[in-house]
């Protein structure tokens, strides 16, 4: 097809329009991120007509269509309630409990919501550069096994947990009452920070680890000692052991508090460089009047970047991207560390992008990290099979000088580094702007400086902080935060999407662009119902009960949310989870079985040929996207 024509846009889908049908907690989120990318619809609601999907058109583009289900119909799975059961985020989220628990969040939905807008932007990137259009198709249990993808290949790995996996695990209360999140990631802060408090030493001492790793395995069975240490001080107290030790504390806020402070503000921003238009080979672009400055002309696709200084020892990992995937030919250069940029670099790749890893001298010390496949981290390999990589240390002028040079041959430099340590380094926007006008500089933060005064950019900080420990819990409960790491995998998407918008704008204005996503707007994506149910003056949580699985005589299974109520006035308890569910089939209600064991995956018939193994013989979850 002929490139759409460049143009004076200001947000990636301006003058396109779109017309949305289909689940409505999904579509409802993928309405609202194409009307803040610039899309118009003349319909004031999505509708909810089951065989829908999203078409955007308009501006020179083949029609770009994509369609968003829960799952298979064959499976059972119907909605979010089911979806959470099936795919494994019932067990990790209920794992500092004890039992399954659902969230009381519509988590795979929202997710799902940003797969689908990722595949509509990525086919119209795609048609942008010359390829096809290609309608996709996206579903909440694939969205859902991405979320716990860390989880599984943990538990599909050669050898065990490097922390138990038993219940427990912060908030700490205060003696009058506060419920707070506790972070620091040095070993010594947390002992100081204890030992002004007076808690036992084994105590402390016994704590480190799985506080460490709670992360990694959404729980955390502190000793006791810990719990009734904190309850044994005033809040002020606890703050100033925080503030003399390093480590940082942050109360619990409420949804109602988020409500009265929320900004309004976007999950993202896009920024068009200020370094001047893109260009590239002499030649005109197909279609559309000149414009009265130089004209863009999109690069070549390439084949693989070439590594300066070679391979590091550790050398390339295997299941490299998609050689036809939409963003096929474009270079992604990635300096992230944890889960947040690894997993939107990962999303980019799986669409066919190059990656390529910026680690420091030795390799990311994450690859080392419990437990292993083949001798690699498997937790690590979820978020970063297919990557190349390359050892730079950013200490260095010469190896800075490398990454530049790295970065003026990319399409996308993509990072999450602490506040303020880009610009240090030269290695901000505008620096890389300065050799490669054409970039998408993509920075995944914590709270994008929109919340005065916030503490550390953590998922569980940030958790705290913007209600979701509220959010994620039904009426009746106390709030807390989830240990399964809910904002790491949304920002991860959302930085993906953020990218994926910016390198549309970018084909369609000629500019370079910088884009900001931030865990923040994770946390504010998701709990967008309860904030509008909290500025409307009504109660923004969930009923009491809400998303509670059902026992069995060997198991739990979740009704859907629909038909929670009657599934509960039937006891099930003396039943075989087979039998209950036959019993609440017959009687017209949807339910499906709880998976608690996440190496079940593999075998399960509701995901049959989904999830396999790379070669490192890590469990692998399929791409959340098919492209048609």
């Amino acid at each position: 097809m002929a490139s759409p024509a460049i143009t004076q846009t200001v947000r990636p889908l301006d003058t396109l329009r779109f017309d949305a049908s289909g689940p409505p907690q999904i579509t409802g989120v993928v309405a609202e991120h194409l009307r803040l990318l610039g899309a118009r619809t003349d319909r004031p609601r999505p509708g909810d007509a089951s065989d829908g999907g999203t078409t955007l058109t308009g501006s020179g583009f083949e029609p770009a269509h994509a369609v968003a289900t829960w799952a298979d119909p064959a499976s059972g799975l119907a909605d979010e309630a089911t979806v959470q059961a099936a795919t494994g985020i019932m067990a990790v989220h209920g794992r500092r409990d004890g039992d399954p628990r659902g969230l009381a969040v519509d988590y795979a939905a929202t997710a799902t919501a940003v797969l689908t807008v990722q595949g509509l932007l990525a086919d119209l990137v795609g048609q942008a550069r010359g390829r096809a259009a290609s309608p996709v198709t996206t579903g909440a249990d694939r969205a859902g096994l991405l979320a716990v993808s860390q989880y599984l290949a943990a538990a599909g790995a050669d050898e065990g947990e490097a922390a138990e996996l038993s219940p427990g695990g912060p908030p700490f209360t205060s003696a009058d009452g506060v419920l707070f999140e506790l972070e620091t990631l040095d070993p010594g802060a947390w002992a100081d920070f204890w030992r002004a408090l007076e808690a036992p030493a084994d105590a402390m001492r016994s704590g480190w680890r799985p506080f460490q790793f709670r992360y990694a395995t959404a729980c955390a069975p502190f000793p006791a000692a810990l719990h009734t240490t904190a309850r044994s001080h005033g809040w002020e107290r606890i703050r100033r052991a925080a503030a003399t030790s390093g480590a940082e504390v942050c109360a619990l806020r409420t949804l109602g508090g988020r409500a009265a402070e929320h900004d309004g503000a976007a999950a993202w921003s896009l920024t068009p460089s200020a370094a001047g238009p893109m260009t590239g080979r002499p030649g005109p672009l197909p279609g559309g009047p000149p414009l009265a400055r130089p004209p863009f002309v999109r690069p070549p696709s390439r084949g693989p970047l070439p590594l300066p200084g070679g391979p590091p020892p550790h050398g390339p990992l295997p299941d490299g991207p998609p050689s036809d995937g939409p963003l096929a030919g474009l270079t992604v250069l990635e300096a992230g560390r944890r889960i947040q940029a690894p997993l939107a670099a990962h999303l980019l790749g799986r669409l066919g992008a190059d990656v390529i890893r910026i680690e420091p001298p030795g390799g990311d010390p994450l690859r080392g990290m419990p437990p292993a496949c083949s001798g690699i981290s498997a937790r690590w390999l979820a978020l970063n099979r297919g990557k190349r990589a390359v050892e730079i240390d950013i200490k260095v002028e010469a190896d800075r000088r490398r990454l530049r040079e790295l970065a003026a041959q990319s399409d996308v430099f993509l990072h999450n580094w602490a506040p303020g340590k880009a610009a240090a380094l030269g290695l901000d926007a505008d620096d890389l702007a300065r050799v490669n006008p054409a970039l998408v500089y993509a920075y995944t933060s914590g709270w994008a400086d929109r919340l005065h005064g916030a503490p550390m950019g953590t998922d569980f900080m940030v958790q705290a902080r913007t209600g979701v420990g509220e959010a994620a819990r039904p009426e009746g409960e106390p709030p807390a935060p989830s240990l399964m790491t809910l904002l790491d995998v949304l920002g991860g998407l959302l930085g993906a999407e953020a990218v994926l918008a910016g390198l549309l704008l970018r084909e369609r204005t000629g500019h370079g662009v910088r884009v900001d996503s931030s865990l923040l707007g994770a946390a504010d994506t998701l709990t967008a119902p309860a904030l509008r149910r909290s500025a409307r003056g009504e109660n923004p949580r969930r009923p009491a009960g809400f998303r509670r699985p059902l026992p069995t005589a060997d198991g739990w299974i979740a009704p859907a949310d629909a038909d929670a109520r009657a599934a509960a006035a039937h006891d099930l308890r003396g039943l075989s989870t087979s039998e209950a569910l036959s019993r609440l089939h017959g009687r017209g209600l949807t339910a499906t079985a709880v998976t608690t064991e996440l190496s079940d995956l593999h075998h399960d018939p509701r995901f049959t040929g989904s999830i396999s193994r790379d070669a490192h013989g890590a469990p692998a979850v399929p791409d959340p996207w098919s492209f048609a």
